[in-house]
């Protein structure tokens, strides 16, 4: 999903037809970013960026004995990716150079549950429900902001009007939307 540009247009990596040439899909650990991502494969280049890291000694710098995980060696791991393109799925992907960024969420009870199917610890799963707990409430704020501040409402606005101009996050809405019938995960996903 490469797109192509003008030497003199630094300010934009949009290709054909306003389409952003890297997408970060981040969130919490369970909400689904694999699922959805996924289900964008037959259209873009997605990049499973935690699989990547875990099948490359060199991306990451230690094993988190109490977590269970990799502590990735985030330089290491951008100058892994270089000039990448497409769509970047991990719960870091918002800490590399995108275009745009889709922060998925869902209920923590929902991530607390897909995690311990997961075979997570019940403290590691829990610990990651209780981490996007602030971004609910943070979600509400800015709800309860909009209705009554001008700018916000100018900024909720933008970001609507963004979203629909967007073509994978309205082909990742699509694909929730098409699977939410016969897929638990994706139901979640599209709520």
């Amino acid at each position: 999903m490469s797109g192509e540009r003008s030497e003199s247009d630094d300010s934009s990596r949009d290709g054909p037809a306003g389409r952003a040439d890297r997408v970060a899909v981040t969130g919490t650990p369970g909400t689904g970013k694999t699922t959805a991502t996924t289900l964008l494969e037959a259209e873009y280049d997605v990049i499973h960026l935690n699989e990547r890291i875990k099948s490359d000694d060199d991306l990451w710098t230690e094993r988190d004995a109490d977590r269970d995980t990799l502590v990735a060696d985030l330089d290491a791991v951008r100058t892994e990716l270089g000039d990448w393109s497409g769509v970047l799925d991990s719960h870091l992907a918002h800490r590399f150079d995108a275009d745009r960024v889709v922060v998925l969420r869902c209920h923590p009870e929902t991530i607390e549950s897909r995690l311990e199917a997961r075979s997570e610890s019940p403290e590691t799963a829990a610990e990651n429900a209780e981490s996007d707990e602030p971004s609910r409430a943070l979600a509400r704020k800015a709800r309860e902001n909009a209705e009554s501040d001008e700018p916000s409402r100018a900024l909720a606005r933008k970001a609507r009007e963004n979203a629909e101009s967007d073509e994978p996050s309205r082909a990742l809405a699509r694909k929730a939307r098409e699977n939410a019938e016969s897929d638990e995960p994706s139901r979640a996903l599209a709520r």
